[in-house]
């Protein structure tokens, strides 16, 4: 249908034009999606086998529907993603404030125009991607904000009265009328506009200071709230969460492929960024193991959850902190190291709700023990694992490296260095560059380093060298020299 050329209610007639609830115009498009294999939430990834399927019997199912579901989780994306579902215009009568269908006028302002002039009245077309609204629950939105109000400069323009609908000033939800409207964070809704929602979702009747109006809104209606029993901000009111009839519970992704596909497609990276700076994929998997860390820590509050957005933000910081580094160092291409993770340290801190043995350590001290716990997880990939190797029979891959820091030598990678700069300081560990030559003779030379430098942190965090943390990167030295060299002052 040629919506340039239908302008006015006679002419939508002619066209044989039929009018549909929004839920059943989101069946219809997914129905003929699933039959030609397209039905895809772009940019949504680790759910197809798990949140999508449920989602789909949902909007076939013609339901409201509650993303349950920790920070971080995409839940808002869903349901953006939702419109591309919608036809791609509709028709409405021509300044109607909640876009009525010509077909089946529900406000007065449409009814009358329709009646004063029948199959002239002009309509306009909306386009899908303005019939979706999205609000915030806060504990102060009221019901004008979400519903509507009496409105007494109307009234007296109008010389109306407060008995005569045309006074009232519509909120959010009626001029989503024929749309999507988003309700985030439901639980922070107070219970009273709840009961407010409940009351507009079962009996299509809006209630504003002792005005009721019977209005037969056509919305699908989505929510996302973080588990009510996660929370302490507020819960659903039990008759509103009832009268949502499917319930999609969201999650972490489950794998670190998926989580890196995840923080790759989010990360705002420059072209002069992805042009100049190389990050290696072992150094990615790592930023991903930090979140799977903290999801497990008993240093971080579980119930807050872990945002996605942690990785997303730790991956920006460490290639800005590579890039920072290129600048001052007056080079034009560098490779992301090891040592750039004390970069995003920044990112860690402000994305984890820490628990009271949490808060003892501090937020930088857990954040240096999450990056050393997934150091440790990804190490024994690469290399041989130092526990198994020191109590190995035969020769310990590592021995001659130890045996370099226990003479009393030390090394610090800071981002003081330039690149040739870092390469000397790491050739100067006896043993260290003729063991990943020895164990991964193929790869790249800039692979090899971040080789070298992963295996001093492994060794780190397996006891066998002692690591501190330095301005800008990492020093390390003998483990039993840190022991014979504390600072008393540092006791209390």
């Amino acid at each position: 249908m040629d919506h340039n050329k239908i302008k006015t209610l006679g002419q939508l007639k002619a066209a044989r034009y039929k009018s549909i609830s929004v839920k059943d115009e989101l069946r219809k498009n997914l129905v003929t999606q699933l039959k030609n294999r397209t039905a895809k939430f772009e940019g949504i990834l680790g759910y197809d086998d798990s949140v999508i399927p449920e989602l789909h019997t949902a909007i076939l199912s013609r339901h409201n529907v509650l993303l349950l579901g920790l920070r971080g989780q995409a839940k808002t994306k869903i349901a953006r993603l939702m419109v591309n579902l919608l036809d791609e215009f509709i028709p409405y009568v021509t300044g109607s404030e909640i876009f009525d269908d010509p077909l089946n006028p529900i406000s007065w302002y449409a009814k009358h125009e329709i009646m004063i002039h029948g199959d002239n009245t002009p309509i306009s077309w909306q386009h899908r991607s303005d019939r979706y609204t999205e609000k915030l629950a806060t504990p102060d939105v009221t019901v004008a904000d979400l519903i509507g109000d009496v409105d007494p400069i109307k009234a007296a323009t109008l010389k109306l009265t407060y008995n005569d609908e045309r006074v009232i000033h519509f909120g959010l939800i009626p001029r989503a009328h024929r749309g999507i409207f988003v309700i985030n964070e439901l639980p922070d809704l107070q219970a009273r506009i709840q009961v407010a929602l409940f009351n507009m979702l079962q009996e299509k009747d809006i209630q504003i200071r002792g005005f009721k109006l019977r209005l037969p809104l056509d919305i699908q209606f989505v929510f996302t709230a973080n588990p009510e029993d996660y929370t302490n901000r507020g819960s659903i009111v039990t008759p509103l969460k009832d009268r949502i009839e499917s319930q999609i519970l969201t999650h972490y992704p489950k794998t670190l492929d998926i989580a890196g596909k995840i923080t790759l497609q989010e990360a705002k990276i420059t072209p002069e960024q992805r042009k100049n700076i190389h990050a290696d994929g072992l150094i990615t998997d790592l930023i991903e193991q930090v979140a799977f860390e903290a999801r497990q820590s008993e240093l971080i509050d579980q119930k807050s959850g872990v945002s996605a957005r942690l990785t997303i933000s730790a991956y920006e910081n460490l290639i800005s902190a590579a890039e920072r580094r290129m600048l001052i160092r007056k080079e034009k291409t560098t490779v992301v190291r090891l040592s750039d993770l004390a970069g995003i340290i920044p990112a860690i801190t402000g994305k984890i709700e820490l628990v009271y043995e949490g808060e003892i350590e501090g937020p930088a001290k857990v954040a240096n023990i999450l990056i050393g716990k997934a150091i440790k997880s990804r190490f024994p990939i690469f290399m041989p694992d130092p526990e198994k190797a020191k109590k190995s029979k035969g020769a310990n891959p590592y021995s001659k490296i130890t045996e370099w820091f226990t003479e009393g030598n030390t090394l610090s990678l800071t981002d003081n260095l330039n690149t040739d700069q870092y390469q000397k300081e790491l050739l100067k560990v006896d043993g260290l560059y003729d063991l990943i030559k020895l164990l991964h003779p193929k790869v790249l030379e800039r692979q090899t380093f971040l080789l070298m430098e992963l295996t001093l942190h492994g060794l780190a965090e397996y006891s066998q060298l002692n690591k501190k943390y330095l301005d800008g990167g990492f020093g390390f030295s003998d483990m039993f020299d840190s022991l014979f060299n504390i600072d008393f002052r540092d006791e209390d």
